[in-house]
């Protein structure tokens, strides 16, 4: 029987607005590819409480297009998805014509799964960056759910919250209208930051992953949709007033720079995602945060191979 450290793996993340895959080499211990998509799993899901058609067939598509460019019969598939499968009440039917249409089959996991796979693949990329990865406050600010997780030394402390950038752009339409919503969509998380400060003491570390964070860093350092690259964006700073700047920009520019600059369909969502991550700056009370582009689907895949 071969070992897991023998095999390959491909780890796939089906989020609330992106599929994420990246593919692994348990022995070398490196990654080999990795692709995504926009599919926006959530859209309208705080409306109908199901999964479109359109959105199931957006995954169906992105997977059998990932299929199309690499090799996926040689390896171990690993695929999880998160808060949109998590809540919607037509999940197993979703989850069913995704597998027929594919063959590949998701597991459902919660949000403390979650969170702790995406704090995995942090401490390896900030330990790989000879980064502090001892003691930090990790936001993970996905489509449907955003996860924080307080590391301290000898103890950690995680929660999920179902607050995300589909959701919140989906419910408010304006930016002044997500604005005046923040402090009471995010006071949840601002009771839970807290209550864990009191216990231990703040932390001096920030760290973001997802799609927003990541986003803004990408522009900070020149580069497009089209010209991402995630080995650039790892261990960027991000200053809270960077923000500002950076919503302000995206707001001046027409619609079609804007969709060049953050991806198709992605241009109202990060305007959302900034304002949630200004109220994250605030809530953890630090002015800087470091940027990491691995998330869960680097998670799933340095579990697998242990």
């Amino acid at each position: 029987m071969t070992s897991k450290k023998n095999t390959k793996v491909i780890a796939i993340d089906l989020g609330s607005n992106t599929i994420r895959f990246v593919a692994y080499d348990c022995q070398s211990k490196s990654f080999l590819w990795e692709f995504e998509k926009i599919v926006k799993t959530a859209d309208n899901l705080h409306q109908t409480k199901q999964i479109s058609l359109q959105a199931t067939q957006r995954v169906i598509q992105a997977i059998q297009e990932a299929k199309s460019l690499y090799d996926f019969t040689s390896h171990t598939i690993v695929a999880y998805t998160t808060q949109a499968i998590r809540v919607a009440t037509n999940q197993n039917e979703v989850l069913q014509t995704i597998k027929q249409a594919t063959g590949i089959s998701f597991e459902v996991i919660d949000g403390r799964k979650e969170a702790m796979l995406t704090l995995k693949a942090i401490e390896h990329r900030l330990s790989t960056l000879k980064l502090p990865n001892q003691e930090f406050a990790l936001i993970d600010i996905g489509g449907g759910s955003s996860e924080i997780t307080l590391k301290y030394q000898n103890t950690l402390h995680t929660q999920s919250f179902d607050i995300g950038i589909v959701t919140i752009a989906q419910k408010y339409k304006t930016k002044d209208a997500i604005s005046q919503a923040m402090s009471k969509e995010l006071q949840p998380m601002r009771d839970f930051v807290t209550s864990i400060y009191q216990k231990h003491h703040k932390v001096s570390t920030f760290v973001a992953t997802a799609g927003t964070p990541t986003t803004i860093a990408s522009m900070k350092l020149g580069m497009s949709y089209a010209t991402y690259d995630s080995s650039r964006i790892n261990g960027v700073i991000l200053h809270i007033n960077e923000l500002d700047i950076y919503l302000n920009k995206l707001l001046s520019m027409p619609k079609t720079q804007r969709e060049l600059a953050v991806g198709v369909g992605r241009d109202d969502l990060i305007i959302a995602g900034i304002l949630i991550y200004k109220e994250i700056f605030d809530i953890v009370g630090i002015d800087e945060c470091i940027v990491i582009d691995d998330g869960l689907r680097e998670g799933i895949a340095l579990e697998y191979c242990g």
